[in-house]
């Protein structure tokens, strides 16, 4: 499965901003069979914290919606719910945080709906849009090549002349 350029924003912010040392896209669950379908979008590793970020992303610029208001926020918490089977069986020695990241929510029923979900962390909306431009500001603070293709494309926009 080819990795989605939203994903891409999250690695650079896992490994630019949270340190993370590994970073995976569209991680599947060893074994095969209906689980080895669920993939996981994002997972951060930092070795040193012992921390391990599993991020769902959902980069639907138009706003985020599947079917209807009601389907959108029991697709994620099934989404979540399987964040937390993951980690529990393969990453049981990390301290797991759960996240969310979704640059364009609509506000009312689906942000109430996923605010029930205390141990997922919403990057959503204001806070999507801040953690990007801390992106922005690093990328316009270097020049070494981070190894990530967005992080790439924004430190090329940040240093070009006019």
């Amino acid at each position: 499965m080819l990795t989605d350029i939203g994903e891409y924003f999250v690695g650079a912010y896992l490994q630019l901003k949270l340190d993370c040392d590994v970073i995976d896209y569209n991680v599947r669950p060893p074994g095969g069979g209906l689980e080895g379908l669920e993939e996981m979008d994002v997972i951060g590793i930092d070795l040193k914290s012992h921390r391990a970020y599993l991020c769902e992303v959902t980069t639907h610029i138009r706003g985020l919606l599947y079917v209807d208001n009601r389907t959108t926020v029991e697709r994620i918490k099934k989404k979540h719910e399987r964040q937390k089977r993951y980690g529990a069986k393969y990453l049981e020695n990390f301290q797991c945080q759960y996240m969310f990241w979704s640059p364009v929510v609509p506000v009312g029923y689906i942000t109430e709906g996923l605010s029930h979900l205390p141990d997922l962390e919403l990057v959503i909306n204001g806070e999507y849009k801040r953690r990007i431009e801390e992106l922005r500001v690093l990328a316009r603070e270097t020049t070494h090549d981070a190894r990530n293709p967005v992080f790439r494309v924004l430190q090329i926009l940040e240093h070009m002349r006019g």
